[in-house]
C-alpha cells in the first residue's frame, strides 16, 4: 500500500517535516553554501523548489535543529546558534496592481518591525529596510540573515506594462541597494529568482554577489535526480504503474519523458521538476501540471513577433554570458527561455564555447507550443470551436487532408490582416500538427532540398509546401521536382502532397491548396 504523503504545494520545511511528508534531503548543501560566500544568488525556473530551499535555510539559521534529525545537516559540524532572519517572499502578491510591490514590502517590514522596532523618521521601504537590518543586529547581537525569494516576480508579472515595470524596477533597485552598505551587520544573504536581470541593482551594485546558478557544485540543489526520485518515491511510482497497467520500468520511462531533462550545468545531473512529479504521483496520472500554474505569455508573443519558426527553438545556442544575465527587452528571447525553464542545456559545444539549448521534456514542449498557438489563434483550445485540436486530429488520422485544409483555410480568415505571412502559416500548421499528437518534422532535408513540413498520422504521410502570393501548382511542382516523397517509395502508407498558397489578391484573398495522392506500385 502506498502510504507516502506528497507535499504538493507545501513550501515550508517545518510543515513538511512536522507533517510527515516525504522530504528529499538537500540539507547537505548548507555547509557548502556557508563557505561559498556572504551574498549568494540562485536562478531556477518557477515551481522548482527554490522556496523550500529558502525555508530550509530559514529553519537552520533559526537554530531549529530538531527539524533536521536524521537529515544530512544534523551530522555535520555546523554552528546552530540562532540568527535574526529577515525573509521576504515575492511569490504571493498580484503585482499587476499599481501599488502591489509597495504593499507587500510594507507588510513584511511591519512584521519584522514589530520584533525589532521602527524608526518613525524612516518612511520609504529602502530607509526602513536599512534601519531594520541595523536594529535586528543591535537587539540580538547577532549578524542578520536575509532571505529573498523570487525577487524578480514584480518584474516578470508586469513585463508588458512599461510604466509599472520601470516603477517596480526603481523600487527594487533602491531596496536592494542597502545590502552592500550594510554588510557589517549581515551574516548571510540568499536571493532566488527565475532570471538574473542585468539592470537591477542587486547585480549592478552588489558586485560581491556570488551567482551559483550554473556552478557544477550546485547543479542539483533544486529539482530531483532520478536516483532521488526512485529512492524516495518508489511506492508511489509502483502505484502509478498499477493504475496504468504498466510495469514499474515502463512507468518510470514515461515519467522521465514527461518531467525529466532539466540540466543547468554541463557536469550536472538531469533533473525532474518536483512540482509536476509530485502532482503526477499524488493524482496517479501523467498530465501537464506545470503549465497550469501560469505561463509568461510575453515570451510566446515575442517568438511570434520575431517570426521564429517554432521547431527552430530547439537547438538554439547561447554563450555562458548570455545565459546568466538577461534583459527583459533583449531582442533574443532564448536566454530568458532558458532561465524561465522552457529550454535547458542539451549539450556544451566546447570548440565554440556555447551551449545548445533544447526543450527539457514533453510537458514543457507541448505546453509552450499550446501557449504559442494561443497567441496566434485563441480559438483552437475551445472545446466548442470548429477549430479545436481534436477536429484537426480526426482529419489527419482518417486520411482526410481536404477536410484538414478546408478547416485551416477557414481558420486563417480569423487572423488579423497583418498576420498573413508564409511564416505564419507554416508556424500554425506545425503547431497544430504537433499538438494533435502526430510525429511532425519541419524542414526535412532530402538529397534535393528540404520540405516545409512532413506529418505522420495514423496510417498516412502528409508533405506540405507553403507559398505566398505565388501558386499552389508551384508548391506541388516543388515537392515533385525535388522528390521530397522519394524516401517513402517503399512505405506502404498513403502519401499526400499538399501545396498551399496564400493569395493577397483582394478578389480572391485567402488560402488556396491542392492535394495530390501518390499512387504506389504494389511490391
Amino acid at each position: 500500500m502506498n502510504l507516502l504523503r506528497y507535499p504538493v504545494g507545501i513550501q515550508t520545511f517545518a510543515k513538511i517535516i512536522g507533517g510527515g511528508y516525504t522530504y528529499v534531503d538537500k540539507t547537505h548543501y548548507i555547509k557548502s553554501l556557508l563557505s561559498q560566500g556572504q551574498f549568494i544568488f540562485l536562478s531556477r525556473p518557477r515551481r522548482f523548489g527554490k522556496s523550500l530551499l529558502l525555508s530550509t535555510l530559514e529553519a537552520y539559521f533559526e537554530g531549529r535543529r530538531e527539524l533536521f534529525k536524521g537529515l544530512a545537516a544534523d551530522s555535520m559540524d555546523l554552528d546552530w546558534t540562532p540568527s535574526p532572519v529577515l525573509h521576504f517572499d515575492f511569490n504571493a502578491e498580484n503585482f499587476s496592481l499599481e501599488n502591489g510591490l509597495e504593499l507587500l514590502l510594507d507588510s513584511y517590514l511591519r512584521t519584522h518591525e514589530k520584533i525589532y522596532g521602527k524608526n518613525i523618521e524612516d518612511t520609504s521601504p529602502s530607509q526602513r529596510f536599512k534601519a531594520l537590518i541595523e536594529a535586528a543586529y543591535r537587539q540580538t547581537g547577532r549578524e542578520v540573515v536575509i532571505l529573498i525569494d523570487e525577487y524578480d516576480k514584480p518584474l516578470l508579472d508586469i513585463e508588458e506594462n512599461k510604466e509599472l515595470f520601470e516603477k517596480n524596477q526603481r523600487i527594487l533597485k533602491s531596496f536592494f541597494g542597502n545590502l552592500k552598505s550594510m554588510d557589517k551587520y549581515i551574516r548571510f544573504v540568499f536571493i532566488t529568482g527565475v532570471a538574473r536581470f542585468n539592470k537591477v541593482s542587486i547585480f549592478s551594485d552588489l558586485n560581491n554577489l556570488d551567482d551559483i546558478s550554473i556552478v557544477d557544485e550546485y547543479a542539483d540543489i533544486c529539482g530531483w535526480t532520478e536516483d532521488e526520485l526512485v529512492s524516495n518515491f518508489r511506492p508511489g511510482i509502483q502505484t502509478l504503474a498499477e493504475k496504468r497497467k504498466k510495469t514499474f520500468d515502463d512507468t518510470l520511462r514515461a515519467l522521465r519523458e514527461y518531467y525529466d531533462g532539466y540540466l543547468f550545468t554541463e557536469e550536472g545531473s538531469r533533473l525532474y521538476n518536483p512540482f509536476s512529479i509530485l502532482q503526477a504521483l499524488k493524482n496517479k496520472r501523467i498530465d501537464p501540471y506545470w503549465f497550469l500554474t501560469g505561463t509568461p505569455t510575453f515570451l510566446a508573443r515575442r517568438i511570434k513577433n520575431l517570426r521564429i519558426f517554432p521547431p527552430a527553438i530547439n537547438g538554439q545556442t547561447c554563450s555562458r554570458k548570455e545565459l546568466i544575465s538577461v534583459g527583459l527587452n533583449d531582442r533574443n528571447p532564448i536566454p530568458l527561455m532558458f532561465q524561465t525553464g522552457y529550454l535547458t542545456i542539451g549539450s556544451f559545444i566546447e570548440n565554440e564555447n556555447r551551449y545548445e539549448l533544447r526543450f527539457p521534456n514533453r510537458e514543457v514542449e507541448t505546453g509552450f507550443y499550446e501557449e504559442l498557438l494561443q497567441v496566434f489563434l485563441p480559438d483552437t483550445s475551445d472545446p466548442f470551436s470548429p477549430f479545436n485540436f481534436s477536429l484537426f486530429q480526426r482529419d489527419l488520422t482518417a486520411g482526410r487532408p481536404g477536410d484538414f485544409m478546408e478547416r485551416m483555410a477557414t481558420l486563417l480568415k480569423t487572423l488579423p490582416y497583418d498576420d498573413h505571412k508564409e511564416s505564419t502559416y507554416r508556424a500554425i500548421t506545425y503547431l497544430i500538427a504537433v499538438l494533435c499528437g502526430t510525429q511532425t518534422i519541419a524542414e526535412h532535408y532530402s538529397y534535393q532540398g528540404r520540405s516545409d513540413i512532413e506529418v505522420f498520422s495514423g496510417n498516412n504521410i502528409y508533405i506540405f509546401e507553403f507559398k505566398y502570393n505565388k501558386s499552389v501548382q508551384e508548391a506541388i511542382d516543388q515537392i515533385q521536382s525535388r522528390d521530397y516523397a522519394g524516401r517513402y517509395a517503399l512505405d506502404p502508407r498513403p502519401v499526400y502532397l499538399i501545396g498551399a498558397n496564400y493569395n493577397e489578391n483582394k478578389n480572391k484573398r485567402g488560402l488556396e491548396f491542392s492535394i495530390l495522392e501518390l499512387t504506389k506500385n504494389p511490391h
